[in-house]
């Protein structure tokens, strides 16, 4: 925590300022002439009127008297969409935010990333993501900052650090590193909090653990190859039975679950025996495997990959090639058979990436439908966040705009069900974006209190 209130760039303690106004806005706040999305129906709503009351949605109603509210802000809506805020379960708020040159700096640490962490997670706020997953790296300084209010961001389910074997996915260690169970010295990505090597299933447990000690909310494993990682061929599996089903023990006894990385079907059944309940990508799954997850309701966390990016390294774009092959079957698969689907962007070391984050959103439509899309990004990854239970960060219905729910929602210029390409340009098209039942950015001319 101390690192991001010493080290603010002038710039957000502006944010910081702004959060410090949030406090002063009323108790109750009324959308008037309003349709909804409400996170998983194939239609708006009529013309209606939404009352929160501090942090929940208290009353959906077409005929909502203001005179029975006289201290709300009333908010005309003039029709436009109001939808639950958006969910990326997939994010590294750290790596996203950081470039290659910036985790290869021998000066880099916390105190020198800390404003550029801050600002990234400010922008995917105003982007309209209200909630995210963090699916592996340093993060537990980064949302305590955001719950106490140091800076804007998103509500945050952090992994802590990722688990891998020695040669896995999340060995980070440079040519030079020697291996700590042999020479004794972690490696500099486990000392930043990025990664733990752990090998045999008693190391596995003390890493989860240790995860679960500082606040996660879920356990982050690899368990085959990877395109970002330099030891790892994409083929290859990781973990054996036994060190896969410590993890998911030691995750249980929490309450929680483990999610793994891993692509080709051998991996994926392993994780499925193990009693993993989330596979993150799965673009090489064959449909032996997709039954399988839904025998055994397993979750998919993917996304749609491109096949490159300005700044990507040419080597992993080679390792992509399959992956990218793989991407265009899977997706009608998952659908075809009934897979309980989830979507994250999981940017990594591009920060001139993430502002392609509500667009990536779009890139569903090649298999769905406009409100199936949207229901991915709301409802369906809010149920895959309830996997947490009582680990859970914040207790609470998100994904849905219905009474009793948290009040995290957007305001949409448009009917985003007819023109799905509005969650495209959040800058000019959420005129609201409220988290926790406080509005964050408000574009709306007609208010008053």
């Amino acid at each position: 925590m101390l690192h991001f209130k010493r080290f603010l760039l002038p710039a957000l303690t502006l944010l910081f300022l702004a959060v410090q106004a949030i406090a002063q806005q009323p108790e109750r706040i009324i959308f008037e002439s309003v349709q909804i999305f409400d996170g998983r129906s194939e239609t708006l709503s009529t013309p209606s009127s939404v009352l929160v009351e501090g942090n929940i949605i208290q009353l959906i109603s077409t005929d909502i008297n203001p005179e029975d509210y006289p201290d709300a802000m009333r908010i005309d809506g003039e029709g436009f969409t109001l939808m639950p805020g958006l969910i990326d379960v997939h994010v590294h708020l750290t790596f996203g935010a950081l470039s290659m040159e910036n985790m290869m700096n021998p000066n880099m640490s916390m105190d020198t990333t800390a404003p550029i962490i801050a600002e990234q997670s400010s922008n995917m706020l105003m982007r309209g993501f209200t909630a995210v997953r963090d699916v592996g790296g340093p993060i537990f300084e980064i949302k305590a900052a955001i719950d106490e209010g140091v800076f804007p961001g998103p509500r945050v389910w952090p992994s802590g650090a990722t688990i891998s074997q020695t040669a896995g996915h999340g060995d980070f260690r440079m040519p030079h590193e020697r291996s700590r169970r042999f020479f004794g010295e972690p490696s500099r990505a486990e000392l930043l909090g990025a990664t733990f090597i752990a090998d045999g299933r008693d190391e596995v447990l003390t890493a989860v653990r240790e995860n679960l000690r500082f606040g996660a909310s879920q356990i982050k494993l690899m368990a085959g190859g990877g395109t970002s990682s330099a030891y790892d061929p994409v083929d290859v599996t990781q973990y054996t039975l036994d060190e896969m089903r410590a993890a998911v023990e030691a995750a249980e006894d929490w309450g929680t679950y483990v999610m793994v990385h891993a692509y080709t079907p051998r991996a994926i059944q392993r994780a499925i025996e193990a009693g993993v309940k989330v596979i993150e990508h799965g673009q090489l799954l064959d449909e032996e495997t997709i039954r399988m997850m839904v025998e055994n309701d397993v979750w998919l966390s993917s996304q749609v990959l491109r096949e490159s990016t300005p700044d990507m390294d040419p080597l992993r774009v080679e390792k992509r090639k399959p992956v990218m092959e793989g991407q265009a079957k899977v997706w009608p698969l998952i659908k075809e058979h009934g897979v309980k689907i989830g979507f994250g962007t999981d940017f990594l070391f591009e920060p001139d990436l993430n502002v392609e984050q509500n667009n990536s959103i779009l890139q569903l439509l090649e298999w769905f439908e406009p409100h199936e899309m949207l229901k991915i990004v709301t409802y369906n990854n809010a149920r895959m966040l309830d996997l947490s239970g009582m680990r859970s960060p914040f207790q609470g219905r998100l994904g849905v705009v219905e009474e009793g729910a948290l009040a995290d929602l957007l305001l949409v210029k448009g009917d985003v069900l007819r023109n799905p390409d509005l969650i495209a340009d959040p800058e000019n098209n959420f005129l609201i974006i409220m988290k926790d039942g406080k509005i964050y950015k408000n574009l709306t001319e007609d208010q008053q209190e």
